[in-house]
């Protein structure tokens, strides 16, 4: 061969490999930490380009490894062997497939090995709060959202497109799971075991991660509990719009698959004999489902076995959760003379113990400079309330030094000194701090006894206005100070505090608020007293349920309150300060004795000793002030 063409066809390959190199993906945990850099910096252009970067690599990594796995899985099958040397023949061919089609498409896999903590980001769809995107609206609640509109026949329709997406993804998420599995309690560095007991410990994990596919396919994007019952509530839904539009044959075949996820669910097993009597036919469940939990059972018999061997307990999760059906007034049709008459639900949904509160405002404000400024009515929403001359100006003035006294930045907001945006710095403390520090002479006692009083008297005025039945407890109080950072406020576009509610997790895109952790679902009420007004910005906004439509806006002043209820009725949030310091006190309250404020008990036990002491008299100097 001439040496000429032989120096070309190398360095052609050398070429081709070096574009193959630069043509590979970038990892999406660099691309992510870029943007989180950006973000803190301040360069939004930065932070799109980098997010929908790694937000589309993350995607691709995934959607590459799920087809590859597919594909590999049917070219080098490993069922039906029962020579050995055949079955690790298929396995080995299959890894070889996998590692060839994968790097093929992404590149080097090594530098796709993403930390946990970074997965737990993108499976959380954290990224997209930092783009601000909406998530993408599932069928399933675009289907509930027709359904309790009564448009039966566009609600089936997208209902089945969920059912049909539902059982696609739960073939992408058990393709994902054949990756490294680990157990927590098992140390694979160390492990001593043979080869049968290391495939077999292997085999456990992938059936745990397949089982657990169940759980993340019903948890939405960001949360952390599954939606109760969500698979089988498919199911309920369609039993009754199928009815609704005539066609009872499909109906009974879907209340008969929700029946093989609770067997014996009296208000279905009624719509199922009710089907029956219409049709004048028995009916069969839906195939997929059979199938579905067939081989749920199958893998819950062998992960039990793969458990024990290892020696890591396995308790079965509650994957369907709850008997309780859709939640809406038509659950169950009965009567046979055409005519149909609908018994309505009182299940589902929050299954903690409440007390029902009938909704009333208006109750008297108990002191006699304390005046309403807007009523829900004038807020454009629903068991919210603005006073003013909650306080007087001495008392703003007097709280206010306090705060610049006692307050540590990242106070109350786990040592973040900038939780909500890298644009202000949040200082905060405690009636407890306060009283510390008032007892060991570092501030005037009177200044953190009236903290103390004034909290106590916010409470008051809020339990009496709303004229609730039970009485309010302090669930967390606190003195808290924003300051806008000198440099950062031009073209600002975000939120000093971005809107969401107070005990429950606030989802803009289902128009839906999820009463779980980590949310504080135990708090009833909240209240904002404020201590000044000359900052620019730092509006309160009460907004729908979208998180975009601004119901109402209130400008803070020394002395108003704004007192609402906790609930995903009032979403609010906090537009920037962009100049200044804004300083307020902020209330929670709970009617639930159990989750009552530890340091606010602490504190009235404090007050109380004080006021026991000889040298307590009301506005008296702290003797220790004048050591």
């Amino acid at each position: 061969m001439d040496l000429n063409l032989l120096l070309v066809l190398q360095l052609g390959g050398l070429l081709a490999h070096i574009l193959h190199l630069t043509s590979a993906l970038e990892p999406y945990d660099l691309l992510y930490d870029n943007g989180v850099d950006a973000f803190s910096r301040g360069d939004y252009d930065s932070v799109v380009r980098f997010m929908e970067k790694a937000l589309q690599t993350f995607s691709q990594v995934r959607n590459t490894k799920v087809r590859c796995r597919l594909k590999c899985e049917d070219q080098h099958r490993v069922d039906g062997f029962f020579n050995t040397d055949l079955f690790f023949s298929s396995v080995l061919r299959r890894a070889a497939c996998l590692n060839h089609c994968i790097e093929a498409q992404i590149g080097t896999q090594s530098m796709h090995k993403i930390s946990d903590d970074v997965l737990q980001d993108f499976h959380r769809r954290i990224p997209y709060n930092y783009l601000q995107l909406a998530y993408r609206k599932r069928a399933f609640s675009a289907g509930v959202k027709l359904y309790d509109e009564g448009q039966y026949e566009e609600a089936v329709a997208l209902f089945e497109e969920a059912l049909t997406e539902y059982y696609k993804a739960d073939v992408e998420c058990r393709a994902l799971c054949e990756g490294p599995q680990r157990f927590e309690e098992q140390d694979h560095v160390l492990y001593r075991y043979g080869l049968f007991e290391l495939v077999s410990d292997h085999y456990t994990q992938l059936l745990h991660c397949k089982h657990e596919c169940v759980r993340d396919l019903a948890t939405r994007p960001g949360r952390l509990s599954p939606m109760e019952n969500y698979l089988p509530l498919h199911y309920d839904y369609l039993q009754f719009a199928y009815f609704q539009v005539n066609k009872v044959e499909e109906a009974l075949s879907c209340a008969l698959t929700y029946l093989l996820f609770h067997e014996g669910a009296e208000f279905m097993t009624e719509n199922v004999e009710h089907f029956r009597e219409m049709t004048g036919q028995d009916g069969q469940p839906r195939q997929e489902a059979v199938q579905y939990l067939l081989r749920h059972k199958q893998e819950l018999e062998l992960l039990l076995i793969g458990t024990e061997n290892m020696g890591v307990p396995y308790t079965e999760g509650n994957y369907w959760n709850s008997f309780g059906g859709r939640d809406d007034a038509n659950r169950i049709p009965s009567g046979t003379d055409g005519w149909m008459e609908y018994v309505p639900i009182s299940e589902k949904k929050n299954t903690s113990v409440t007390v029902v509160q009938e909704l009333r405002e208006g109750g008297p404000l108990l002191y006699d400079s304390v005046h309403v400024v807007h009523n829900s009515m004038a807020l454009n929403g629903t068991q919210r309330v603005v006073f003013d001359d909650v306080i007087s100006d001495r008392e703003c003035s007097e709280l206010k030094h306090l705060a610049h006294t006692t307050t540590i930045a990242g106070d109350g907001y786990r040592g973040k000194m900038s939780p909500h945006t890298p644009n202000e710095k949040f200082e905060g403390t405690t009636v407890l701090k306060t009283l510390q520090f008032g007892y060991e002479g570092r501030v005037p006692l009177k200044s953190a006894r009236l903290f103390y009083q004034i909290s106590e008297k916010a409470r008051k005025i809020v339990e009496s206005y709303f004229m609730l039945n039970s009485t309010l407890h302090f669930s967390y109080t606190h003195l808290v100070c924003r300051t806008a950072i000198t440099g950062q406020q031009d073209h600002r576009n975000d939120l000093s505090h971005p809107i969401h509610a107070d005990n429950c997790l606030l989802d803009p895109e289902a128009n839906e608020c999820w009463k779980e952790p980590p949310a504080y679902t135990y708090r009833d009420y909240s209240a904002l007293l404020y201590l000044n007004g000359d900052f620019e910005g730092g509006e309160f906004i009460f907004t729908e349920m979208d998180a975009k439509t601004i119901t109402a806006s209130i400008k803070p002043r020394c002395g108003r309150m704004v007192g609402f209820s906790s609930g995903g009725e009032n979403p609010h949030g906090v537009r920037a300060v962009t100049r200044g310091q804004r300083c307020a006190v902020a209330l929670w309250f709970t009617m639930d004795p159990l989750y009552r404020e530890m340091e606010r008990l602490q504190a009235d036990e404090v007050v109380q000793a004080l006021d026991n002491q000889h040298h307590w008299n009301q506005g008296q100097i702290n003797p220790k002030d004048e050591l």
